[in-house]
């Protein structure tokens, strides 16, 4: 039996949780921890430049290394500013917990310093709220964090550590790391979801996050191949199915194919698998009609029927559901099912295929750079985004494969694409990992490239500079006409401040400056910033390409 702070404490529980690395901004309330990582140097602590870009590395590590994101901040302030990227893993369905500093105990009630009620304000926000009283409980309840975040539908788990409580000195009782047993469905179930696609005449797959996560991408293959069945993606789940597939019909989002929305407006059968059916994924709810029979796979009952009454409801795993479907399905040969799954994947060939760019010269175009990226991204590459306009050119343009994978908000959080970058950068630091930014989003967290240059974590960060809130000014001219207001911005030298970072920076101006900056930046061994002087007058990737 050894003795040990609180602080020290919740190391111990991190460690045998496996926890690697984690991201935090320090603060006093809990340098106990701080201090108690310091005994343990196997975990890789990150100090960020704002508590939001820790949350955002934290989430993008967890779907980059499919393990559980830990991040830390301090009371008050610290805390509100790490809960963005808590909503980000919540809607996300990414397993993460966050380690927040509190007050002292005696102190709490008193409106005392950075005050804030955590369990109250994170509960509709988070998974879990928790604050630990006594040190004794540090293992049982922490332990049982780790747990919520990763079972069930994974999300963010938010622990409330007391000052003093962190110093105090007890007897360590280690704690026990809990097996998540994942739900299955039974033979009968499959059995009666198999009858009903094999009955059906215009069948489709529509796929989300649990298909990911479940690392059931493989077994989607397998299923779709043997049924004959397209598989669309849900909003920025594009890695469901590699895009370059004869069965993948494209993706769900803004700016999706009308060709694909026609065709699942018109399915008489949605088999959905991990996907909890978004607003934006449901083009506003209105994606399935009373005609559609809905099929709904999902670990969570709670997601089952929350946008769409779903005929037949399963609560599995997506991989264990996909493993007994292909145990238990005949192969299908109906030619017209191999002709529609032919049509929607042609349909998608032709809408991402980007379109010649124009004889102007006055900037680049986001057409012609998107054609140079596919082209030169390597294999073994991450990308990830903010949200913003910009984003359509990226969603509708870059066929994501086995080998070239997404991390991008389904919350459409901006400021997400470069801490994002350096979350999935710090854990797969062999991959290639570049991230895509509007100029409002990227001057959210600009200011994590000291902590990619100081972590040596070399990512490419690319910026589409139109000097403007570009989704948000589409928005206002189609409800408010020529009533410009808010939405112009000013922009510093990006490539200039990135090198002042410590950074490597080029500014492209041009449709044939692209290529050749893109290559250095792929060689450059540092964090490499690319600015995109774009037309503020191309609002989206569908105006662009007419």
């Amino acid at each position: 039996m050894k003795k040990l702070s609180g602080g020290h404490i919740v190391v111990e529980v991190l460690e045998k949780e496996g926890v690697e690395k984690a991201f935090c901004v320090p603060g006093e309330s809990y340098l106990g921890v701080i201090d108690g990582l310091y005994e343990h140097p196997k975990i890789d602590l990150i100090s960020t430049r704002h508590e939001g870009g820790a949350s955002f590395m934290a989430e993008a590590y967890a779907k980059a290394s499919g393990k559980v994101g830990v991040c830390m901040a301090t009371r008050g302030p610290g805390a509100m500013n790490l809960s963005i990227g808590l909503h980000t893993a919540m809607q996300d369905s990414t397993p993460l917990v966050a380690l927040i500093g509190q007050v002292e105990r005696p102190f709490k009630g008193k409106e005392a310093f950075q005050e804030v009620d955590f369990a109250a304000y994170f509960s509709h926000l988070c998974k879990w709220a928790v604050e630990i009283d006594t040190a004794e409980r540090i293992p049982e309840i922490l332990h049982r964090a780790f747990y919520i975040a990763r079972s069930g539908r994974p999300g963010s788990v938010v622990v409330s550590l007391p000052h003093d409580m962190l110093e105090d000195v007890i007897d360590y009782h280690e704690g026990t790391v809990a097996e998540v047993i994942k739900p299955e469905a039974g033979d009968a179930a499959v059995e009666k979801v198999l009858a009903k696609l094999n009955n059906a005449n215009q069948p489709i797959i529509i796929a989300g996050g649990g298909v990911i996560a479940a690392n059931a991408r493989e077994d989607l293959v397998k299923f779709a191949e043997k049924v004959k069945v397209p598989v669309a993606s849900a909003f920025r789940r594009f890695n469901v199915l590699s895009n370059d597939h004869p069965n993948y019909a494209g993706w769900l989002g803004f700016g999706s194919d009308s060709k694909l929305i026609e065709y699942i407006k018109g399915a008489d059968l949605v088999l959905a698998v991990g996907t909890r059916f978004s607003q934006v994924t449901t083009q506003d709810y209105t994606l399935l009609n009373e005609k559609t029979e809905l099929i709904q796979v999902d670990i969570s009952p709670d997601s089952i029927g929350k946008a769409y009454p779903a005929a037949l409801a399963v609560v599995s795993d997506a991989k264990k559901f996909l493993q007994k479907a292909l145990e238990l399905a005949n192969p299908v040969k109906d030619e017209s099912r191999e002709k529609a799954v032919q049509n929607c994947h042609e349909a998608y060939l032709a809408s991402s295929t980007p379109p010649a760019p124009s004889a102007s010269q006055e900037f680049a175009e986001l057409n012609a750079v998107m054609a140079d990226i596919a082209a030169e991204v390597p294999d073994n590459s991450i990308l990830t985004s903010d949200a913003g306009n910009f984003y359509g050119w990226l969603a509708k343009y870059f066929r994501f494969t086995n080998e070239k994978e997404y991390i991008g908000p389904t919350s459409g959080a901006m400021g997400y694409g470069l801490p994002a970058a350096i979350g999935a950068k710090a854990a797969c630091p062999d991959k290639t990992v570049i991230s895509f930014s509007g100029d409002g989003g990227f001057m959210m967290t600009m200011v994590e490239l000291e902590t990619a240059v100081r972590s040596n974590l070399p990512v490419i960060a690319i910026v589409v500079n139109n000097n403007m809130y570009g989704t948000i000014r589409a928005h206002q001219e189609k409800h408010f006409p020529n009533r410009v207001m808010a939405t112009p911005l000013t922009n510093p030298d990006f490539a200039a401040v990135a090198r002042q970072f410590g950074c490597d920076g080029e500014t492209v101006r041009k449709n044939e400056e692209f290529k050749p900056a893109f290559k250095r930046a792929l060689q450059s061994g540092k964090p490499f910033v690319i600015e995109i002087k774009t037309d503020p007058n191309i609002m989206s990737a569908a105006q662009a390409a007419t």
